[in-house]
């Protein structure tokens, strides 16, 4: 059976809202899902398997990328992050709309792919609301607050690169995911 659902690339700098707006997305499509991610990274006190991402040893992640069993991953912060084929076939062929919240290369590798998919680049208002979310967001020193920030700036020059762009305005996130809803809603691929 081939795949039926149109994937939803969702990029934005950390601190960015991509979590929050794909959360409330999949309480807005129907027949929606998001593609969970696996990644080395150690699991935080919030984290789920399977619900926010799928946990591997380091070991194993080469081996799926060994095996061709990934269709893109990145190395970001220490960790691999990836998409696995089986993940992405799956859900493709069980939802509607499958949301993913990859980063810039991770865009870049699907875009390279035969999926039909639609991409929309999340921009902070400005660099001083982004810090101060990413600050909030606790468990991080100083140097990671800055480092992301530095990775922030590389990514938001390549939102042009994306299908679309909108503008997360601070304590204006409903508007920002109704701009994302309507984009969704009018520009799906044939």
């Amino acid at each position: 059976m081939s795949p039926t659902g149109v994937l939803i690339i969702i990029s934005s700098p950390s601190g960015g809202g991509k979590d929050a707006i794909i959360s409330a997305l999949l309480n807005r499509f129907n027949n929606s899902a998001k593609l969970i991610t696996t990644t080395t990274r150690a699991p935080r006190p919030e984290d789920k398997e399977g619900i926010t991402y799928y946990f591997i040893k380091k070991e194993n992640f080469e081996e799926k990328i060994k095996n061709g069993e990934i269709i893109e991953h990145n190395f970001y912060a220490g960790n691999y992050y990836a998409i696995t084929k089986a993940e992405l076939a799956n859900k493709l062929k069980n939802f509607d709309f499958v949301f993913t919240n990859i980063d810039v290369n991770g865009r870049r590798n699907l875009t390279a792919t035969d999926y039909k998919n639609i991409s929309i680049f999340i921009m902070p208002e400005n660099l001083e609301d982004l810090k101060m979310r990413i600050s909030h967001r606790g468990g991080l020193s100083n140097t990671e607050i800055e480092e992301r920030l530095q990775t922030a700036k590389q990514e938001i020059t390549c939102a042009n690169e994306y299908d679309f762009q909108v503008i997360n305005k601070n304590g204006k996130l409903t508007e920002t995911i109704d701009s994302v809803a309507k984009i969704i809603t009018e520009h799906l691929p044939a």
